[in-house]
């Protein structure tokens, strides 16, 4: 091995250099953040960006000051479900990139507020998404905020572990599961990721927990029900409740208008609740701000 290849060359000066002014940019423009909770999910297609939006809205509606980031990049949904497609993350007169705001007070940032056209493809290696990832840690003007929701893509790959490296201060994980053994199997790893990487799980989610009928409104198990709290008691972790299939909260999330808004509403109810018991379980968390997060 050379000198440069064991980092002992003339250059790894520079290059130590480098990393701490990235490092210390990322501290800076994030030190407004008081909690960071970064959203998980073992395998795809279990409505971890579903549920994402609507604890973001609710929180927000709450009146905590919040900030959802997108980093699901080769699948960014979540400006459909915010009703934000068209909309663009512009830089502001700090030369830092303004996220998108909704009509509700969420702050937003996504890949598909960069996209040109929504239904180009994101070719990108590991080292491409770290390098983006970095980026918006650095240049997001998120200002002062209660609670940044990270919507990772699923799995334990490069785009989670970039964050959980990078991001320092309070942070804790979600884990959004569904009740086949097949989702419960994925969740067993990445309950295993956050333990290995000294991230606290607030709890665990069961999305997709049979389908509520919207006329007699029994709750019926078109799949084989594995029991996820059960999971939950074992691995000593939380469990946050269980959300079923509900036609309102699908179609709710295609009309960018988050099924959480509806507060009256059984499903917008169970989100509501769930935030506020999240709200509570943060590490370090010491209640609700004086102002309770209103400007």
């Amino acid at each position: 091995m050379s000198n440069e290849q064991s980092g002992q060359g003339k250059g790894s000066g520079p290059d130590l250099f480098k990393k701490g002014e990235e490092i210390q940019a990322m501290r800076e423009n994030m030190a407004g953040i008081r909690n960071v909770m970064i959203i998980l999910s073992g395998k795809g297609g279990v409505g971890k960006s579903t549920m994402s939006v609507n604890l973001a809205t609710a929180l927000a509606l709450e009146g905590y000051k919040v900030g959802l980031l997108d980093i699901d990049f080769h699948g960014p949904t979540v400006p459909t479900m915010l009703g934000l497609v068209g909309q663009s993350a512009l830089q502001g007169e700090n030369e830092k990139i303004r996220p998108v705001v909704t009509e509700w007070g969420l702050k937003v940032i996504s890949l598909g507020f960069f996209l040109r056209n929504q239904d180009d493809a994101v070719i990108w290696r590991g080292p491409m998404k770290t390098g983006v990832i970095k980026q918006l840690l650095r240049e997001v003007d998120w200002g002062e905020l209660d609670y940044l929701l990270i919507d990772c893509p699923p799995g334990t790959g490069d785009e989670p572990l970039s964050i959980i490296q990078m991001v320092e201060g309070e942070k804790a994980a979600v884990v959004v599961t569904a009740p086949q053994e097949v989702s419960l199997a994925a969740v067993r790893k990445s309950v295993s990721f956050c333990r290995s990487m000294d991230l606290p799980i607030l709890g665990i989610v069961e999305n997709m927990s049979g389908y509520l009928c919207p006329y007699c409104e029994k709750i019926s198990d078109p799949v084989k029900k594995n029991s996820t709290e059960e999971l939950a008691k074992k691995e000593n972790i939380p469990f946050l409740g269980k959300i079923p299939i509900l036609m309102d909260i699908i179609s709710s999330g295609d009309k960018g208008q988050p099924i959480a808004l509806q507060q009256e509403h059984r499903a917008g109810t169970i989100f509501l609740e769930m935030a506020r018991e999240l709200a509570g379980r943060m590490p370090g968390w010491e209640g609700v701000p004086a102002d309770k997060g209103k400007a």
